[in-house]
């Protein structure tokens, strides 16, 4: 950014630059006089000079150096303002890929980018670049989350070579789809375009982006290919209904001027192959708004409409409101039109169970399923009635729940409660001071502290048990799989194992011998005599959220290069450290707790609802 001529740079860029979080660059704020002025931005969102916050921090040892990965990014910002930020970085990516002489990047600038490049290597430093751009812009770009973009990469199904994306942003759910041999893409915003281009080009795949709008004016006239992915803009209403009445795709009905999405999905199918799978991510409102039923009928009586998988609220990143999966079909002529429609609900974090009943369903369409809360084969022609909802949640029920379970539930639960207050850790007040720091990278350097990243590695059956950011995150059992020799890495007791998902992180004390590390986490292996294991934890949980960064697909992952922790005597350490153990112990009580308490809760709705329980007799 720039204030008159000179750079700026916002709070979240100087914790980038300082490797620490934003309430540490307020409360730099707060308690140093010398900290630079705002020469720009607003109240909410200051702007300081780059030049001086530069020389602040190095002042104040804050940080040794200015991370050449910062250099880089804010001489970027620094030339380019945020309509021509896209343009830079684009072309940034591009001379890395291609070589060549810039022509709106000034010299001194590629300069730096090139050194960059050199030291960390091409590839990731377009990563790097793309990455922090869609971090920068993250309210206005609304680009798939990794969980939903593996989700609808999974419930396409292998075999497939060839997949399109009508607007495909930054290509993160093209880059999803594995092992197709040709990838085409559309997006509106030049910018946007080129971006995408520079992250498929990471790929071995044979891809080409191109620019404009999809359903005015459609760059792949003729195309046709196994599959379609698409996360289309919601709620358009300036889509193009009065120039495309006449439109041939609309073979299913004219979608209404307040349907955009359905417009979106018969784009979707004319760029199908006969018998070729399209998955979209579409707003919950899609599925049973009544200006769209006429077309959810056509699309249900010719077999077309084959899925619909309800999402948790939030799943899809710029709106909190649920949204499904719709998977379509083209039809291919074969005679097969199916009869019934699965309806299912699922956590894209967790959704092995859905896909592998969308791929049993797909294999024979006429497969009778029902499990309750979860997923339903629902017949066709208890579809397509006055309201044609296709909504999941009014057709799968509610689990069911034995007669017997709440007293069980209810002695766990008081046990659970009486527990969780013996757990609950005593500490001081302190003085706030701020205490010194060391990278991790440092601490490696000296032999304190070795980094491990397990690779991508194939699974298959069940077999090993691997850690994965859900056990972290969400307590979950490490899930049982059965993993290659190459990337297996294993986990000893007292290893640290960090996940990231979002802005926040998870850390684990590992206690249980024989786990993999999983994909997309980081384990830190301490020496015990020198570093102790849960201070490790504790502090890298809280004071490294800005070692958080995005990575070519949409996810985030922890960067240890960027983490620091306090830099304390053994003993000191083994003190924070207790009570870090402590809060762990108590903080997975909690978790349990929840968990009972939600069952509990729910056995009692179930119970009163379906008679197996009633309430208690009047005292009289």
């Amino acid at each position: 950014m720039m204030a008159g001529d000179e750079a700026t740079v916002t709070a979240a860029d100087i914790a980038r630059m300082a490797g620490v979080g934003r309430a540490a660059v307020s409360n730099w704020r707060k308690r140093h006089e010398d900290f630079p002025e705002p020469v720009g931005g607003t109240a909410t969102s200051p702007a300081f000079s780059l030049q001086a916050v530069e020389t602040w921090l190095l002042e104040q040892g804050k940080v040794e150096e200015l991370p050449l990965r910062e250099r880089v990014w804010q001489q970027i910002r620094a030339v380019s303002d945020d309509l021509r930020l896209g343009e830079s970085v684009a072309e940034a990516t591009e001379l890395l890929h291609h070589g060549g002489k810039p022509h709106t990047l000034p010299a001194s600038v590629w300069r730096l980018v090139r050194k960059y490049a050199q030291q960390e290597g091409d590839a990731e430093a377009v990563r790097f670049l793309l990455d922090r751009y869609a971090d920068v812009h993250s309210r206005r770009l609304a680009e798939t989350p990794v969980e939903v973009a593996d989700l609808m990469a999974r419930l396409i199904g292998p075999d497939v070579r060839s997949v399109f994306d009508p607007a495909c942003g930054l290509g993160v759910l093209l880059a999803a789809v594995r092992g197709v041999e040709h990838a085409y893409g559309q997006e509106q915003e030049d910018s946007l375009a080129r971006l995408a281009q520079s992250r498929l080009t990471l790929s071995v795949v044979d891809s080409t982006v191109k620019t404009g709008d999809s359903l005015r004016e459609d760059a792949w006239p003729g195309l046709t290919v196994d599959a379609v992915v698409c996360h289309p803009p919601f709620n358009e209403r300036n889509w193009g209904y009065d120039d495309l009445t006449s439109d041939p795709r609309w073979e299913y009905g004219l979608p209404p001027k307040t349907e955009s999405e359905l417009a979106w999905v018969q784009h979707a199918l004319a760029h199908l192959e006969p018998g070729g799978i399209a998955v979209l991510l579409m707003p919950a409102t899609v599925a049973n708004r009544r200006s769209g039923r006429r077309i959810r009928s056509n699309l249900l009586r010719s077999g077309t409409l084959q899925a619909v998988i309800g999402l948790p609220p939030k799943a899809a990143s710029g709106t909190g409101l649920p949204v499904h999966v719709w998977v379509l079909r083209k039809p291919s002529g074969d005679g097969r039109t199916p009869s019934r429609v699965l309806m299912a609900e699922t956590d894209p974090g967790d959704a092995d169970a859905t896909v592998e009943r969308w791929h049993e369903f797909r294999a024979d369409p006429e497969l009778d399923v029902d499990r309750p809360g979860e997923s339903r084969t629902v017949p066709i022609i208890d579809l397509v009635d006055e309201d044609v909802d296709v909504t999941p949640a009014r057709h799968l029920g509610t689990r069911a729940v034995p007669a017997d379970t709440y007293p069980l539930l209810r002695e766990r639960l008081a046990g659970r409660l009486g527990r969780l207050s013996t757990l609950l850790p005593e500490a001081m007040a302190g003085t706030g001071r701020e205490l010194p720091t060391v990278g991790l990278a440092e601490l490696e350097r000296v032999g304190a502290l070795t980094v491990q990243q397990a690779g991508r590695f194939e699974i298959d059956g069940v077999g090993d048990s691997v850690l994965t950011d859900r056990h972290l995150f969400d307590g979950e059992p490490a899930d049982a799989t059965r993993t290659q020799p190459e990337g297996r890495i294993t986990v000893k007791p007292g290893d640290v194992v960090v996940a990231a998902r979002g802005n926040s992180l998870a850390t684990l004390v590992v206690e249980t011998p024989g786990l993999l590390l999983g994909p997309r986490l980081v384990l830190l292996r301490p020496d015990p005599d020198r570093l102790d294991p849960f201070f490790l934890a504790g502090f890298v949980r809280t004071l490294s959220s800005a070692a958080t960064v995005g990575t070519q697909s949409g996810a985030t992952r922890f960067d240890p290069r960027r983490a620091q922790v306090p830099r304390l005597s053994p003993g000191e350490q083994r003190r924070y450290g207790e009570v870090f153990r402590q809060i762990f112990a108590f903080e997975a009580e909690l978790r349990e707790l929840s968990a009972s308490g939600r069952s509990t809760v729910a056995a009692l709705f179930h119970g009163l609802t379906h008679g197996t329980l009633t309430p208690p007799e009047p005292i009289s």
